[in-house]
C-alpha cells in the first residue's frame, strides 16, 4: 500500500513515480506470459528501476515495488506472491558457506495469481492445455509429496508411467513433450533437480519440492488432495 511519508523522502516526482510504475507492472504481466508464469527475480525488478537513473535512491525500488504489488491487486485483479529461494537438501551446507548479501539478493522472487475464485478462473480464464498443465504440475508435486519431498528421477518417472505419462513420449495428446513438460517445473520453480553422487561412482538425479510448491496455500492443497486419496 501507498506510504506518503516514505513518497515525500525520495527525489522523484509524481509523473516519473506512476512511469515506473507502469514499467515495472508491464515487465511482469509481459514476463509472466512469455516464461509460462516462472517466478520473477526481485533482482530484475531493482535492476529495471535502477536503470532508469535512479541508481543513487536506494529505498525507491522497494517503494516502487510495493507500489507495483498494490496496483496490481486493485487494478488487475492479481495477488503478487513473494517467494524465497529454497535450496536442494544436499546444497544447505554449500549455501550455509555464501555471504548473507549474496543469500539475500538471490532469495526473493514473484509470481502473480488471480483473485478469482477457482471455479470462475476454470469457467472464464482458463483454456484446456493450461488447465492440463496445472494438472500434471498438481500430480508431479503430489508424487514428490509422498515420497517425503524427494524423489529420484526413476521413481518419479515410474510413478507417472503407471498414470499414463511416459518419459520417451513426444507427443501425448495433452503434454506433448513429456520429458520437457517436467522439466519445465523447474523453471517455473514447483521442482528442483540435483545430481548426487552415488557409490557406485555414478550419479543419481533427485527431485525436491521448490518454493512454489512449498508455498503454504499450494502446499496445503496438496496435502488436502493425498488426504482425500
Amino acid at each position: 500500500s501507498s506510504n506518503p511519508d516514505s513518497f515525500s523522502q525520495l527525489d522523484i516526482s509524481d509523473h516519473e513515480k506512476d512511469k515506473l510504475i507502469g514499467e515495472v507492472i508491464r515487465y511482469i504481466l509481459f514476463k509472466t506470459e512469455q516464461s509460462s508464469g516462472c517466478p520473477i527475480r526481485r533482482e530484475d525488478l531493482t535492476q529495471l528501476i535502477s536503470a532508469k537513473g535512479y541508481c543513487k535512491q536506494r529505498n525507491l525500488p522497494a517503494y516502487i515495488i510495493n507500489e507495483s504489488k498494490a496496483k496490481l491487486s486493485s487494478i488487475f485483479g492479481y495477488d503478487m506472491v513473494e517467494l524465497h529461494r529454497h535450496r536442494p537438501s544436499q546444497s544447505q551446507s554449500q549455501s550455509q558457506s555464501q555471504s548473507q548479501s549474496q543469500q539475500l539478493s538471490d532469495a526473493k522472487s514473484y509470481v502473480i495469481l488471480s483473485q478469482l475464485p477457482s471455479d470462475v478462473y476454470a469457467k472464464f480464464v482458463e483454456d484446456a492445455p493450461s488447465c492440463a498443465m496445472r494438472g500434471l504440475a498438481f500430480v508431479v508435486v503430489a508424487i514428490v509429496h509422498l515420497c517425503g519431498g524427494k524423489v529420484t528421477e526413476e521413481n518419479l518417472w515410474q510413478h507417472l508411467k503407471q498414470l499414463g505419462v511416459n518419459e520417451t513420449e513426444e507427443n501425448h495428446p495433452e503434454f506433448g513433450n513429456a520429458k520437457q513438460k517436467v522439466e519445465g517445473l523447474i523453471q517455473q520453480r514447483y521442482l528442483q533437480k540435483e545430481r548426487v553422487n552415488s557409490p557406485d561412482g555414478g550419479t543419481v538425479v533427485y527431485y525436491e519440492l521448490a518454493e512454489r510448491a512449498l508455498h503454504a496455500p499450494v502446499y496445503d492443497q496438496i496435502k488436502d488432495y493425498v488426504i482425500q486419496v
